[in-house]
């Protein structure tokens, strides 16, 4: 399956996505956008707190991703929170539908980037988290930021 690489300007983070799941897998889409969304998503105003992504009829599409209406777009202006279809190979597209379906991971958007001019969203297969794994993957965080400091003390000293 074709993997996310991500290299581009990045336009938005869900850094939540990474707290609230366990990202087993990514997959790389192109968004279906209109002249006015794409204008704003290059200005960087774009939020995706509350995205999600879901498989539809054979197809793909993002939820809940808030682009900011263009300045200048007056009437051709497009709604903030309209559903996105994204652009996926048939084949991973019913890979992902398989693995939402029977094996109850979920479909989030980790970030949203521009690569060679083209917005482009990075979808995670993740399974959700429960509380005491939250707790663990802080206490890595945080053990980690400790050795770190460490090793920079040592290296000064």
């Amino acid at each position: 399956m074709a993997k996310g690489n991500g290299n581009g300007k990045v336009l938005a983070q869900n850094r939540k996505a990474f707290h609230d799941y366990f990202i087993e897998e990514t997959f790389e889409a192109g968004l279906v956008l209109t002249g006015t969304e794409i204008k704003s998503m290059r200005k960087g105003s774009v939020s995706m707190r509350d995205a999600y992504a879901r498989v539809e009829h054979g197809e793909v599409y993002l939820h809940n991703m808030h682009v900011a209406p263009y300045e200048q777009g007056n009437r051709f202006n497009h709604d903030p929170l309209r559903t996105r279809k994204c652009l996926l190979h048939k084949k991973e597209i019913n890979y992902l539908y398989g693995a939402v379906r029977e094996q109850g991971f979920t479909l989030v958007p980790t970030k949203v980037y521009l690569k060679n001019g083209f917005a482009k969203v990075e979808l995670g297969l993740a399974k959700g988290k429960k509380l005491h794994d939250k707790r663990e993957s802080m206490k890595k965080r945080d053990a980690s930021r400790e050795i770190q400091r460490a090793l920079r003390e040592r290296q000064k000293g």
